[in-house]
């Protein structure tokens, strides 16, 4: 009789791509705020000019997304991480991410 080795998943990699999908929207809600209170950033952020401050925005939160996403890709590697809590830190950051997105709230801060 053979025995089958079983291999379980360690689950740091997909904690990490959560997390870092968290991150890149609340990058994304940042830089959504901060172009509406800062002319200097609405201007750095207009990659291309047909699109506007849109294309710098959504840049930097792939950006974002993606470096976190490899950091702790990298740090979690074959280790177990609490998915509860990577999903739980992920809604959080979602949320707060969508909050900077919504005009009433960014435009609270306008001057």
């Amino acid at each position: 009789m053979t025995t089958k080795e079983v291999k379980l998943m360690t689950t740091g990699p997909a904690a990490a791509a959560m997390i870092g999908s968290g991150i890149g929207a609340l990058v994304m809600g940042l830089m959504t705020t901060g172009a509406e209170l800062s002319a200097a950033l609405k201007t750095f952020l207009t990659w291309t000019a047909p699109v506007g401050p849109l294309s710098g925005k959504t840049g930097m939160a792939i950006i974002a997304w993606l470096i976190a996403w490899a950091l702790l890709n990298t740090f979690w590697k074959g280790k177990d991480v609490s998915i509860d809590k990577a999903f739980r830190v992920t809604l959080a950051l979602i949320a707060v991410g969508v909050l900077f997105t919504f005009p009433p709230f960014f435009e609270a801060f306008a001057e």
